[in-house]
C-alpha cells in the first residue's frame, strides 16, 4: 500500500498561483502511475493530471490544459501540480492518487486505476 500526503493548498487571490506537493512513501516500487484530482462541492470527482508510470510521460484532463502542469522529484518522492492563472472554480479539494504499474496517456485519468488515495488538500479561490 502506498502511502500519501498532500500539502499546499490554501486561499488565493484569482490569477494567483500554487504549487501542490504529493510525498508518497511506503510500498513504491517503480513503475508508480500517479495522479491528481479534485473535487468541488457537489460535483464529480475528476482528474487534472497524471504520470503514467513510463518515466516522465504524463497526460492531463484536456479542459485544464495549459494552467496546470505536474512535476516530480523522485529523490524526494514527491509529485507536484503547479497551478498558475487560478480561477475561482479551481477551488476544491486536490487529491493526489497512485497505483502500482503503468497507464497510458489516454487511461491515466481513469480513477478506478488508483488504490491509495490522500486525504485531500483545499484551494480555495477568491474573486
Amino acid at each position: 500500500q502506498v502511502q500519501l500526503i498532500e500539502s499546499g493548498g490554501g486561499l488565493v487571490q484569482a490569477g494567483g498561483s500554487l504549487r501542490l506537493a504529493c510525498v508518497h512513501s511506503g510500498r513504491t516500487s517503480r513503475p508508480l502511475r500517479m495522479g491528481w484530482f479534485r473535487q468541488a462541492p457537489g460535483k464529480e470527482r475528476e482528474f487534472v493530471a497524471g504520470f503514467t508510470g513510463f518515466g516522465n510521460s504524463t497526460g492531463y484532463a484536456e479542459s485544464l490544459k495549459g494552467r496546470f502542469t505536474i512535476t516530480k522529484d523522485n529523490a524526494k518522492n514527491t509529485v507536484y501540480l503547479q497551478i498558475d492563472n487560478l480561477k475561482p472554480e479551481d477551488s476544491a479539494v486536490y487529491y493526489c492518487a497512485a497505483a502500482p504499474g503503468f497507464a497510458t496517456v489516454r487511461s491515466v485519468g481513469d480513477r478506478r486505476l488508483y488504490n491509495s488515495w490522500g486525504q485531500g488538500t483545499q484551494v480555495t479561490v477568491s474573486s
